[in-house]
């Protein structure tokens, strides 16, 4: 446990950033604490900017992560809308983009990731919009409606959800994406051929295999699309969703150890042991499979606020996470479990017709690596109690329906 007076600061006020203090209040730290953030409001959720909010279902109320007297009763100083140009390690302080230096015992670098730019001709176009943040979320929400014409560049989550949401607004959705199938990064071929034919019967129209090379437009903004061989997709607007890059700049600049992001332990300390990074911004240990990685989510950044706040008030650290992820489109719920690696064959229990049906990928071992679910909660939380345990499986059980998922985890 660290002395009564010393002060942290967390710079990012995102889930992980406004997560961690409260954990540290949680968890007996009676210092100072003062969190950090760029963006106007305190910490809010992210995840339904691309679902809810887009459709006028949520407001700033619901989205809030906490209230704001929430802080205020806990004695956590918020600075909003301003950024930390530089850390300075060897007098641990930190300089705000106003000349202000703030000095710390402990700092929490929670600096989350941006979406990746497209460098093409035409990329500064009014109307070519990416989502990250809730102005983010309002400058497509105003793009959207019927009659309206969105390009989605990216067939990941981020694509598909704000495609889903489109439709529901009444604007037709075109899909572009650069590999053979959707999802293709991120989830196994069946979901992929799943979620594609649940969104054409949907309306939205797909492009894939194709290469953005520009975009047209005029001093009104953008007006199309251009891919490799000249063929053009008009449209009114363009989301760019082709993935996250981590916020490590300052991290770098202060000399910490980074590689796709900051590098830390277990406990989500640096390469200096003053100093913790947590989510998207990391590069973090992934026990269950004897691995690093980069993972952009609300469950990881909520695990490593839970292991650096028990790291600095002296408790036992939490047992190891099994990484999951959801993403909520039109009535489908997908939960996915684990991580797919090294596995080598797969399970698919269920039906995809019927909309509940969950696969399941398993290694060399008949372990159970991940499990990707669709309306089926059940299969998922046993999924995810078989990664924990890596206990073997018999192939046949867990296919059959007719055998309780309960039993085959057992």
């Amino acid at each position: 446990m660290s002395e009564a007076g010393e002060h942290v600061v967390v710079v990012g006020a995102g889930h992980g950033g406004g997560s961690v203090v409260a954990f540290l209040r949680q968890f007996g730290w009676k210092g100072p604490i003062t969190l950090i953030g760029d963006e106007p409001i305190p910490p809010y959720h992210r995840p339904p900017l691309s679902k809810a909010w887009l459709k006028g279902e949520a407001d700033s109320t619901s989205l809030a992560l906490r209230p704001p007297i929430f802080y205020a009763d806990r004695a956590i100083a918020l600075r909003l809308s301003c950024r930390v140009a530089a850390v300075d390690r060897a007098t641990q302080r930190v300089t705000l983009d106003t000349g202000e230096a703030l000095a710390y015992d402990r700092l929490i670098l929670a600096l989350g990731s941006r979406p990746r730019k497209l460098a093409l001709p035409g990329s500064d176009l009014p109307g070519i919009l990416e989502l990250r943040s809730a102005a983010d979320a309002d400058r497509l929400k105003a793009a959207l409606g019927p009659g309206r014409r969105l390009a989605i560049i990216g067939g990941g989550y981020i694509g598909l959800e704000v495609a889903a949401s489109a439709r529901a607004l009444g604007a037709e959705a075109i899909v572009i994406e650069r590999e053979e199938r959707v999802l293709a990064r991120v989830a196994g071929a069946d979901l992929s051929a799943f979620f594609e034919s649940y969104h054409r019967r949907q309306g939205v129209v797909f492009d894939l295999a194709a290469q953005v090379a520009g975009f047209d437009g005029d001093a009104g903004g953008v007006t199309g699309v251009r891919l490799a061989g000249g063929r053009v997709i008009p449209c009114d607007a363009v989301l760019v969703g082709i993935g996250g890059v981590a916020n490590d700049e300052l991290a770098r600049a202060a000399g910490l150890d980074c590689g796709n992001g900051i590098v830390v332990d277990a406990a989500a300390r640096s390469s200096d042991p003053q100093i913790y990074a947590i989510g998207d911004c990391t590069n973090r240990p992934l026990p269950l499979y004897q691995r690093h990685g980069r993972l952009e989510s609300v469950p990881s950044a909520l695990e490593q606020a839970k292991q650096a706040a028990a790291d600095l008030c002296g408790r036992a650290p939490p047992a190891p996470e099994v990484p999951w992820f959801w993403s909520d489109q039109y009535d489908l719920k997908l939960q996915i479990a684990g991580l797919p690696f090294d596995a080598v064959s797969t399970v698919r229990r269920g039906d995809p017709e019927s909309g509940g049906f969950a696969v399941f990928h398993l290694d060399a071992d008949a372990r159970v690596q991940s499990v990707e679910a669709i309306n089926a909660a059940a299969e998922f939380m046993a999924g995810k109690s078989l990664i924990a345990s890596r206990k073997p499986v018999d192939r046949d059980r867990l296919a059959d329906r007719g055998v309780s998922i309960k039993d085959v985890a057992a």
